[in-house]
């Protein structure tokens, strides 16, 4: 059983920004290996603390045997990630999905490149007991330290009972959950249950819902059980959402950490209203008013306007954007010039060579 090294685990408790990797393709919808290694390295400049490559954001069908780019995609990223020789730690998240055997064969293959967890995904298991769903964890868990993963049911995922949340917590080498449930009912279950586990204090919780980024750095939850008072808060962020703007992320998170911990009244004030705009930008990017069809195109847009994508172009030919949501990209561009690193990436690409 691999474990996180405690150089990593506290840079992970501590919190930070953890971009899911999108994937480059060409006009033939090929791999664009260029262009994936230059991603990577915008990540790696823009000061983020990890990546997540071959979650969703990175497309699933990496994973279809005609294509099967699994485990070159992971490969590059490693190599890029080991290229720097950072002097700060750096979060390997290999994205983990399938039936048992699937995801440990995947756990396995994030271990060969050299990856520090498996962002484990719990879509696509319909049918599933929640009972089996734990098994599975279990099995994960026993090669490589689990980063958990509530995934909201509009793009594949399911919803789970707070019993659930309650077991999963206490699996030994589940470092970390992502919630991405984008609904707080659901949000309040995992955090309520993570809080009230005897392994509270182990599992650093991490938003994925892209729709509430700010509130959800901000807030602290607070449960009273048997005269107990127990907290949790969300410590950081594994999103599709920083995929984009990075640099500008790692500022927010930044922002919010100084904030709660020195801020006035009118500092959140204004970190509650820029979460507003946060949200905005996601709308145009996630496509939520097509049931998030274009939402992987839409982070491409973003990219392609900056220069670190040539196009749009997905694995699947039917991804493409929304009508409208090119429109509403533009609006928010408009809108708030403020949240972009747009100059930030023109100094980047700047130094890049071959492009």
């Amino acid at each position: 059983m691999k474990v996180l090294q405690p150089t990593l685990w506290n840079h992970l408790q501590e919190g930070t920004v953890i971009p899911a990797h999108p994937l480059a393709l060409d006009a033939n919808r090929q791999l664009d290996e260029g262009r994936q290694r230059l991603l990577t390295r915008y990540y790696l400049a823009s000061g983020a603390g990890g990546v997540a490559v071959g979650v969703h954001s990175t497309q699933f069908e990496i994973r279809d045997p005609e294509i099967n780019l699994y485990s070159r995609v992971l490969a590059l990223a490693s190599e890029e990630i080991e290229l720097a020789q950072l002097e700060r730690p750096f979060l390997k998240v290999a994205g983990i999905c399938g039936p048992t055997g699937q995801a440990v064969s995947e756990a396995e293959t994030a271990l060969r490149h050299g990856y520090d967890m498996g962002l484990l995904s719990m879509g696509g298991l319909k049918g599933w007991t929640e009972e089996e769903i734990l098994e599975r964890v279990r099995n994960v868990a026993a090669v490589i330290p689990v980063f958990g993963f509530y995934l909201q049911p509009s793009v594949g995922g399911r919803i789970f009972s707070y019993n659930f949340w309650r077991q999963f917590a206490e699996i030994e080498n589940v470092e970390a959950i992502k919630c991405a449930s984008f609904n707080r009912y659901q949000t309040l279950d995992v955090m309520r249950a993570v809080a009230l586990s005897s392994r509270r204090d182990r599992i650093a919780m991490y938003t994925g819902n892209d729709d509430n980024i700010v509130a959800d750095l901000l807030t602290t939850y607070r449960f009273e059980d048997n005269g107990n008072v127990f907290e949790k808060e969300f410590v950081g962020g594994l999103l599709g959402h920083w995929a984009v703007w990075t640099h500008k992320a790692v500022a927010l998170l930044r922002e919010v950490k100084e904030c709660k911990s020195s801020g006035t009244a009118e500092d959140w004030s204004h970190l509650l209203s820029k979460g507003i705009e946060v949200t905005d930008v996601n709308a145009a990017m996630f496509d939520p008013a097509n049931h998030f069809h274009g939402c992987i195109p839409g982070m491409h847009e973003f990219l392609r306007i900056q220069g670190l994508l040539e196009g749009v172009w997905c694995l699947n030919p039917n991804e493409m954007l929304s009508p409208g949501q090119k429109e509403e990209i533009d609006r928010v561009y408009r809108w708030y010039p403020h949240l972009h690193d747009d100059a930030f990436v023109r100094e980047f690409l700047r130094t890049q060579k071959g492009l």
